[in-house]
């Protein structure tokens, strides 16, 4: 058991590394002449060629072509819109104010959880949503991470990759009890392609270091990431995986503010540890409310 936990939690580091990178590898597409649009396109369609692969090598794949078109149907949103909407974010907004935004997700998971399953909100669970609210009104206020450049589209992309990440939740946790991480990430990223491949022609024609950028981003910051993610939730809670991931906007930020010198003002930094703080005691409510439940219903 304790080896268990040992290596979900390793799993889980592994995780919020690889996605803390997405900055990074964005950065350099964006500095190569990519629009958001073409990273994210291609984001998802690497992303999407590797876990179909590996479903298929493992005999994963739906039969049933109702629930493959659902998965492709939600990835239009839970991917083609997330990944345009974060490179936007990233590209106008800055990397560090994306990822810092981005995780205003567990925030808006608290809601759906009330608004779907009927999940009564506590006081502490209330409180933590409105520091989260007032920490995002500060950042959003802040004009985000890039000196002198201030963006209201990069921060409403910001808040919508948050709002889109965070129906992830409900529908994998959901799908989880039938089809692995490999079956439903594969088709929701084929879906989420074939979205973003409707905006414009993508380009083939890229040099040496920018393909080397792109699969970066397709495959480690995604397929990995999405992998190791799984690898985690089939040993620790997934609790316990929330706050280890706030890791990623921590290391994210720290990444780009070393490269590129992107830097938020006192009170942008402010927003970012009430966000962070008000996610931590969120999953720390979480964390206590599943263990009260699971002494008072042991299992068999």
């Amino acid at each position: 058991m304790m080896f268990a936990q040992t290596t979900g939690q390793l799993w889980i580091l592994l995780a919020a590394f690889l996605w803390s990178l997405i900055g990074i590898f964005s950065k350099n597409c964006l500095e190569a002449g990519l629009s958001p649009q073409e990273i994210a396109f291609w984001r998802a369609a690497l992303g999407a060629l590797c876990f179909l692969l590996h479903a298929v090598y493992r005999g994963e794949l739906p039969r049933s072509w109702r629930h493959a078109a659902c998965f492709q149907l939600f990835g239009f949103w839970a991917i083609g819109v997330f990944f345009g909407a974060l490179q936007y974010a990233i590209q106008r907004s800055g990397a560090a104010t994306a990822m810092m935004l981005l995780y205003t997700a567990p925030v808006w998971v608290a809601v759906f959880s009330r608004l779907f399953f009927d999940e009564k909100l506590s006081p502490r669970k209330i409180l933590a949503i409105l520091v989260a609210s007032w920490g995002t009104a500060l950042l959003c206020l802040s004009g985000g991470s890039i000196p002198g450049q201030t963006s209201l589209p990069g921060i409403l992309c910001g808040l919508l990759a948050g709002l889109c990440y965070a129906t992830h939740y409900p529908f994998c946790r959901w799908w989880q009890r039938f089809y692995s991480t490999s079956a439903i990430y594969a088709l929701m990223l084929t879906g989420g392609t074939l979205a973003l491949g409707l905006w414009q022609p993508r380009l083939f024609v890229h040099s040496a270091q920018t393909w080397f950028w792109l699969i970066m981003l397709g495959v480690v910051s995604t397929f990995f990431a999405y992998l190791a993610y799984g690898m985690a939730l089939k040993q620790i809670s997934l609790v316990r995986a929330a706050v280890t991931c706030q890791l990623e906007p921590v290391l994210g930020t720290l990444w780009v503010c070393l490269l590129w010198q992107e830097n938020f003002t006192f009170q942008g930094w402010l927003g970012c540890g009430l966000i962070l703080l008000s996610v931590l005691w969120l999953a720390i409510s979480q964390e206590k409310g599943s263990a009260v439940a699971e002494r008072s219903h042991p299992r068999a």
